[in-house]
C-alpha cells in the first residue's frame, strides 16, 4: 500500500462497488483470467497469493472470490474491508462477531483459498489491544500479522509470537515512514526470535530509491513474507505492472529469493487499475510460474 494515510482515507471514504467478478467483467469489458495457480512455485516452497487490498474497491467476498478465479489459494486481508454485497455493515478486524467469523471460514473452505495473513494492521505496546489481535488471528488460522510496530514493542510482541506461534512481519511504507529502509527493519529484529521478521514490499523500495535485489540480501534470513511488485517507473508515484514487465528487475528478485533458500509467501498486492485488475495480476501469476519453472530446470 501506498502509505498508511491513503489506507485511513479508503477506510474512511472509499464505497464497495458491490459488482460481482462476471459482473465486473461485463461492465469493463474484460474476459475472465485462465485459472492458472502456482502449482510448480509451490514447489520451491513458493505460497503465491493475493493481498485483498489488490481489490480495496470491492469487498472480502469478491476479493475471495477473484483470487480463487486466479486458482490461487491464499489470501491476505486488511482491517477494514467491508464483508460481502449482502454484509457492507461489517468489515475484516478482530472485533468480528463469532457469527461473522463462521461465516468467513465457510466462505473461505467453500472457495479453497486460506486466510493466510492479515495487514497492515496495528501492534503497538498495548499488549491487551494486541493480545486480541493475536487471539483473533489464532481462531482464523492466520499465520502472520503483517504491521509496522514501534520498536519498543518488539520484546512484548516477540513474546506474543511464541505464545500464539503466529509470526509478525515489519512492512516497509516508502520513505519517510520508520521502516522504509531495511537497516532499520534488521535494527528492530535483532535478537528477537525468527518469528519476527520482515514482510519485504519490494515496489515500496523502488519507490523509496533502493535496488530491491540489494534490499532483500540485507534480510537474509529475515524475509517471512512479501508484498511483490513491479512498477512502471523508479519514482515514489510509481504505479504497479505486470511481473516482468517493469522496472523492478523480477526474475533477479526471484533469484535472490531461491538463493537464499526463502520458503514462503509472496501476496500479490497490484496498485493499478483498480476496478479490472484482474488480467493484469493474471499475468503475474503466469510470470511467476514461469520463472519458478526455470528454476526447477537448473
Amino acid at each position: 500500500m501506498n502509505s498508511l494515510s491513503n489506507r485511513r482515507a479508503f477506510l474512511a471514504t472509499s464505497a464497495a462497488f458491490g459488482l460481482g467478478f462476471w459482473g465486473m467483467s461485463r461492465a469493463f469489458g474484460a474476459k475472465a483470467p485462465p485459472s492458472l495457480g502456482a502449482p510448480t512455485a509451490e514447489k520451491l516452497g513458493w505460497r503465491l497469493g493475493c493481498q485483498a487490498w489488490s481489490f480495496r474497491n470491492f469487498t472480502f467476498f469478491e476479493a475471495v472470490d477473484k483470487t480463487a478465479s486466479l486458482g490461487l489459494k491464499y489470501i491476505e486481508a486488511f482491517p477494514g474491508q467491508k464483508l460481502s454485497p449482502d454484509h457492507k455493515d461489517l468489515q475484516i478486524d478482530e472485533n468480528m462477531s463469532d457469527a461473522t467469523k463462521k461465516v468467513i471460514k465457510k466462505k473461505l473452505a467453500d472457495s479453497g483459498v486460506t486466510l493466510i495473513n492479515f495487514g497492515v494492521c496495528g501492534l503497538s505496546k498495548d499488549e491487551a489491544a494486541d493480545r486480541k489481535v493475536f487471539g483473533w488471528a489464532k481462531q482464523m488460522g492466520i499465520e502472520t500479522l503483517v504491521a509496522e510496530p514501534p520498536e519498543e514493542a518488539m520484546e512484548l510482541l516477540d513474546k506474543l509470537c511464541n505464545k500464539y506461534q503466529i509470526n509478525v512481519a515489519i512492512h516497509n511504507h516508502p520513505r519517510p515512514s520508520h521502516y522504509w529502509n531495511p537497516d532499520a527493519v534488521l535494527k528492530a529484529v535483532k535478537g528477537r526470535s525468527k518469528r519476527i521478521g520482515a514482510c519485504a514490499d519490494t515496489g515500496h523500495w523502488v519507490r523509496s530509491g533502493l535496488d530491491p535485489v540489494q534490499s532483500l540480501k540485507i534480510l537474509e534470513g529475515r524475509i517471512v513474507s512479501l508484498h511483490f511488485k513491479d512498477l512502471n517507473k523508479k519514482r515514489s508515484l510509481a504505479h504497479d505492472v505486470p511481473w516482468g514487465k517493469g522496472v523492478c528487475d523480477v526474475r533477479s528478485m526471484l533469484g535472490e529469493l531461491r538463493r537464499q533458500k526463502f520458503r514462503g509467501v509472496f501476496s500479490i498486492e497490484y496498485e493499478n487499475h483498480w476496478d479490472n485488475s484482474l488480467p493484469e495480476i493474471a499475468q503475474c501469476v503466469e510470470f511467476f510460474e514461469k520463472v519458478s519453472s526455470d528454476f526447477l530446470k537448473k
